[in-house]
């Protein structure tokens, strides 16, 4: 199940809305937790006991690592390895194989090693480092064990954060686990962002994702240099869309049950550097990452030359974590890369050069980094790029995907990507607009209705609602 399908907004939402707030409060986390148990089973019920293994995983290891101190690192220890050992074999087993075989090729030695058919369980990824973040934190000390399981469960597998994130640190909502409230204007903030959201997803990201897709279907060969620039624009603009409207979806949901999510996107397409983007792209993994990896390796402690090397290290795992390819590893070092050269000397020349010049270089680094991020493997990523620039016969031409209706998209996904946005907080500063009981501005109101009829008249018309971080 989807937030950006008719069966979630017009029967799973309004059903959990209605009986959280018919119910008793001391009944409401366990409503929250059968409802987000169904969501998931919605989609691949046998995972769910995958991940309630993984949540009696860490639950038990809280509870031991609080009450046996002397043995602290043992239970530290065995309890990441549970969980790496999980998400790798579902999410990296074949890869590993794979990779295995290809060396033995190259050496014209030994058999090769059977791959199996492992789908991989959504959302693995996010809940296993989420609940990751909670026994690390219970280590550290920073937060007391929890006791009750369903409390556990709830934090794990609450469904507006379960299957894409943000990845929600127990630090954060260990207090509104059990003490959260809902106002008039708290609820009216999450069902517009949520509407926001969910444009952004329908409107934008599905319209992008089926240009890209289908130029992706085709032989590059016979795509056009003219195609192959467009639909690696449009990709960009689809990944931010997809995410961060989903991501915005999950935020409104929150809201609307009293929990407080971290923000996770900040406009990246106007930084200006890749050091800043990364303050801006996926805040929740990023922090997390920065948390528990860099620091832990030693961060900027120890001189440049292990800085850098802890850099790589934390690329190579992001890109890892994002996809079991080489062309995510790929990607991962690609970032890397130009984060050691911003801070060795190329930080400081942006610093002194006017920030269009720094947002300029960022657009065009992260550009290039979502073709390879896109491809399917390293030899697509080159056929793409190579087709790019050298002239081709081409069967595949722009006819074939240009309208008005692209053009606007086109045009309101270059504007929506945080540009618009710095122009109307100006505009704001000058003519503040004046809220309504709901903390909430007519034109809002207005304009979430416009979005949400819009989008529910697309989903109506269209089945194509794919979502791109599910496959991570």
């Amino acid at each position: 199940m989807v937030f950006s399908s008719m069966i979630f907004l017009w029967i799973f939402l309004p059903a959990v809305l209605i009986t959280y707030y018919l119910c008793p409060q001391k009944f409401r986390n366990i409503l929250l937790v059968l409802f987000s148990l169904l969501f998931y089973a919605w989609g691949e019920p046998k995972y769910i006991v995958l991940m309630l293994v993984s949540v009696t995983i860490n639950y038990v290891s809280g509870i031991l690592l609080e009450d046996h101190p002397a043995r602290k690192k043992q239970v530290l220890t065995a309890c990441i390895t549970a969980n790496l050992l999980l998400l790798g074999y579902f999410k990296y087993f074949n890869f590993a194989v794979d990779t295995a075989n290809k060396i033995l090729d190259i050496f014209h030695s030994g058999e090769a090693f059977p791959a199996r058919e492992i789908a991989l369980p959504i959302g693995i990824s996010f809940y296993t480092f989420q609940a990751l973040s909670y026994v690390v934190d219970a280590y550290r000390g920073e937060v007391k064990a929890q006791r009750n399981y369903l409390d556990m469960l709830l934090y794990v597998s609450f469904f507006p954060q379960l299957i894409a994130g943000p990845i929600v640190k127990y630090h954060d909502v260990e207090k509104q686990i059990h003490c959260r409230t809902v106002t008039v204007e708290k609820f009216a903030y999450g069902i517009r962002r949520f509407c926001f959201g969910l444009g952004k997803k329908v409107l934008l990201a599905n319209a992008f994702a089926q240009v890209v897709d289908d130029v992706y279907s085709k032989n590059l060969d016979e795509v056009s240099r003219k195609v192959l620039w467009f639909a690696a624009l449009l990709y960009m603009l689809q990944i931010y869309f997809d995410f961060s409207g989903y991501s915005d979806m999950a935020i409104g949901l929150g809201k609307m049950f009293g929990f407080d999510f971290q923000e996770n996107f900040d406009y990246p397409y106007i930084s200006t550097s890749i050091r800043d983007f990364w303050r801006r792209w996926h805040i929740s993994l990023s922090s997390w990452f920065r948390d528990y990896l860099y620091i832990p390796l030693g961060g900027n402690r120890g001189g440049r030359g292990k800085t850098y090397r802890n850099l790589l290290i934390v690329f190579l795992v992001t890109g890892l974590w994002h996809g079991a390819g080489w062309n995510f590893v790929l990607w991962g070092l690609y970032h890397g890369i130009f984060l050691i050269l911003e801070r060795s000397f190329l930080g400081k020349i942006l610093e002194r050069l006017p920030d269009f010049v720094g947002r300029f270089y960022s657009l065009i680094v992260v550009f290039w980094g979502w073709i390879l991020f896109r491809a399917e493997d390293f030899g697509t990523f080159c056929t793409y790029l190579k087709n790019m620039f050298v002239p081709h016969t081409s069967a595949v031409v722009m006819a074939g995907y240009w309208d008005k209706k692209m053009a606007v998209c086109v045009l309101a996904g270059l504007l929506l990507c945080g540009f618009a946005q710095l122009v109307i907080k100006k505009i704001r500063e000058h003519f503040p607009v004046k809220k309504s009981v709901t903390g909430v501005s007519v034109p809002e109101i207005v304009c979430c209705l416009a979005l949400f009829w819009l989008s529910v008249m697309a989903l109506a018309n269209d089945s194509y609602n794919p979502f791109i971080y599910f496959r991570f």
